[in-house]
């Protein structure tokens, strides 16, 4: 079944940090990029970080230096982690994770970060 489930988040404190986890589960993601994502409330879904099928990463700037992606190839399934570091208030969202260019698969639940000041 091709889904994507995402895991890991929580209630920190500032300053603090988490490690999410995607499950990306299907044959299709393994050569395609794949991103995490965020929604804050009432704003619209944002990508923050993406990695390539060959490693390479991109961050939004609000997180370069405290967010890490990295990524595991199994056999049918993509391991996605997001580490973050040096948490604020404003990276309070629900975290997703996604293939940009298999946009047919549902979006997971998500995993919920909250970070209190």
């Amino acid at each position: 079944q091709v889904q994507l489930v995402e895991s890991g988040g929580g209630l920190v404190h500032a300053g603090e940090s988490l490690r999410l986890s995607c499950a990306a589960s299907g044959s299709v993601f393994s050569g395609n990029d794949m991103g995490w994502y965020r929604q804050l409330p009432g704003k619209r879904r944002e990508l923050v970080a993406l990695i390539t099928s060959a490693g390479r990463t991109n961050y939004v700037d609000s997180v370069k230096g405290r967010f890490t992606i990295s990524r595991d190839n199994a056999e049918n399934t993509v391991y996605l982690h997001l580490q973050m570091n040096s948490l604020k208030p404003e990276d309070t969202a629900v975290y997703y994770c996604r293939a940009p260019g298999v946009p047919e698969v549902p979006w997971g639940p998500g995993t919920q970060v909250t970070v209190s000041s």
